[in-house]
């Protein structure tokens, strides 16, 4: 769902909207069944707008380079977390959390993911190759001059 999630709100990306869900499906070969579901869930979560009517359809809500991927992975699967122990907002609990040695380590490497993803947007995806690769060492301010060609 993730997957179609992000062709769906790509494909809004790099095109003018309003787009009635039937179309959406059409022209990215999702089942429309689907589309519709993922849609929804896009616009729930404030990715997407919706507009009923003749001339209604789905558009983005903000600008393109104003949403990051990460909002579109979590708007389907939920926040980020790489391991249960990394995500703030879960209630599980870790039978080995208390003694667990790599734990910190885990959630420093889930920062960095989440990092990564915020640094990637839906204009980057829109264009077909310029979502570059972003060293995870790097800051966001870092990878936003790379983008705009200043280092």
């Amino acid at each position: 769902m993730t997957d179609y999630a992000v062709v769906l709100a790509t494909h809004l990306a790099a095109t003018d909207g309003p787009h009635a869900a039937r179309d959406l499906a059409l022209h990215t070969q999702i089942p429309e069944p689907t589309a519709s579901k993922v849609l929804k869930k896009l616009a729930r979560a404030g990715v997407v707008s919706s507009q009923r009517g003749a001339k209604g359809g789905y558009a983005l809500a903000r600008s393109a380079e104003r949403i990051g991927i990460h909002e579109v992975i979590e708007a389907i699967e939920g926040p980020i977390a790489v391991t249960e122990c990394s995500d703030e907002t879960s209630d599980s609990f870790c039978e080995y959390e208390t003694n667990c040695e790599v734990r910190a380590n885990w959630q420093r490497i889930n920062l960095a993911v989440q990092r990564a993803l915020s640094e990637i947007t839906l204009a980057d995806m829109a264009v077909p190759g310029t979502a570059e690769l972003v060293s995870l060492s790097r800051s966001a301010a870092e990878a936003a001059r790379m983008r705009a060609g200043l280092e």
